[in-house]
């Protein structure tokens, strides 16, 4: 846990696969100037458990880009690869309190499982697409054991319907939104541990936060849904709770959120274009005015 006497603590946490975009630039903007309004600091994450993209260029590659944006952060930069310790405590605490199931479904079992019920598949948060159904939540304990036992593929869920039962009328604060009543059906049933990456993000982002005292969560509106999944971990945790601010998304001209395929509004392609900071920061900026 960092020790921080007083003071807003923020942080900006890309993942290094690909090279930072506008929406990174407003994002980190956000963050970076949230904290300094409250008299803390901004620190950086890199979010690099999916190992399967992870590219070692990119780390260098993130900070260069957020120097030449003019946003600073303490040492040392946390990487989530070298966290996995602290996921798995998390995650048996969870398996001992009953809160997560283990789940052999691949996506076209789901997918198929959808259809079978004769619906199109409900869709989540952007974090997770698809809702899943539930069909490995009551799985008998003696198949369970066995299927685990075999060495059967899975992911770990969060019974969120359990969660409810437990700690039902739970709610979290947005500086932008207000007071908002978790609803863990929002995202159903969330993967929270995967085999080949280890913890997924919603357990390792919370585990995260926590460990590094930060006290306020700026980030897109995209993950919105996925907050309400955070706040039923962080109580299932005894992890202290957060307020967020989820500001608004850069599009592209078609109106789509920005992704890293899209080179052109790469930051250090703007930078070669002869842009100058204050150009990829200015619309943060000045949506900022409301909350400063």
């Amino acid at each position: 846990m960092r020790s921080i006497s007083c003071g807003v603590i923020t942080r900006f946490a890309p993942s290094p696969t690909g090279w930072l975009h506008a929406g990174h630039a407003y994002a980190a903007w956000v963050a970076w100037r949230m904290a300094m309004h409250g008299g803390g600091e901004m620190l950086l994450r890199h979010e690099d458990i999916d190992f399967s993209r992870v590219r070692e260029e990119y780390y260098g590659a993130i900070e260069e880009d957020l120097r030449w944006l003019g946003v600073a952060w303490p040492e040392p930069v946390w990487r989530q690869s070298q966290r996995g310790a602290a996921y798995v405590a998390a995650l048996e605490q969870l398996r001992e309190a009953g809160l997560v199931y283990p789940c052999f479904c691949t996506r076209k079992e789901i997918a198929a499982e959808w259809a079978r019920m004769g619906q199109a598949p409900q869709m989540g948060d952007e974090m997770e697409g698809v809702i899943y159904p539930g069909t490995c939540r009551d799985l008998s304990e003696s198949e369970r054991n066995e299927r685990l036992e075999r060495g059967d593929a899975h992911a770990w869920r969060l019974n969120v319907g359990e969660a409810a039962r437990r700690w039902g009328g739970l709610y979290f604060y947005d500086r932008r939104f207000g007071k908002i009543a978790v609803d863990g059906q929002h995202s159903g049933d969330v993967v929270v541990a995967r085999k080949d990456i280890g913890a997924a993000y919603h357990l390792a982002v919370v585990v995260d936060d926590a460990a590094q005292g930060v006290t306020l969560a700026s980030r897109g509106e995209d993950l919105l849904g996925a907050t309400h999944v955070h706040r039923i971990l962080q109580i299932a945790l005894d992890l202290p709770e957060l307020e967020y601010l989820h500001h608004p998304l850069v599009l592209d001209q078609e109106g789509k959120r920005l992704a890293k395929r899209h080179d052109a509004l790469s930051l250090r392609s703007m930078r070669a274009m002869g842009q100058k900071p204050e150009q990829c920061w200015a619309a943060a900026e000045k949506w900022l005015r409301g909350f400063l």
